[in-house]
């Protein structure tokens, strides 16, 4: 009769190497996986939260040499800064640019400003809102 052996198979009990490998990598990626998410929120937050001045283009009103542009903005009191704005001619080329600023302690601004343009625009563009 043959004697059983004492050693057990290979790669039946326990884990080897390369599946300790995988865990290690499983758990540095659930790890950084949770750092990039914390990152995305603590900036979408801060644009959400901290934007202190919004504003919309309610009308526009464009003549040969200048675009009238009705601008509804909304801000906390005594925050002041300033709106980007654009126009644009048909063919796409940017025929003005101009910032237009707000300070006061009103927090809703419906002004009626004008871009001067170099061309007809055919456009009125929101470009941003800043705080400054």
């Amino acid at each position: 009769m043959s004697t059983a052996s004492a050693r057990l198979p290979e790669g039946r009990y326990g884990r080897s190497s390369d599946e300790r490998a995988d865990r290690k990598l499983k758990v540095a990626g659930a790890v950084l996986g949770a750092v990039l998410l914390a990152l995305v929120g603590y900036f979408a937050y801060h644009y959400v939260v901290e934007n202190k001045i919004s504003a919309q283009v309610i009308a526009f009103d464009a003549t040969d040499s200048a675009v009238k542009v009705h601008l509804e903005v909304h801000k906390d009191s005594g925050t002041s800064g300033y709106c980007t704005l654009r126009s644009q001619a048909a063919d796409g080329s940017e025929v003005g640019r101009a910032d237009f600023r707000f300070t006061g302690s009103a927090t809703r601004i419906d002004k009626v400003v004008t871009l001067r343009t170099t061309a007809k625009g055919t456009t009125a563009e929101l470009l941003g809102c800043h705080i400054g």
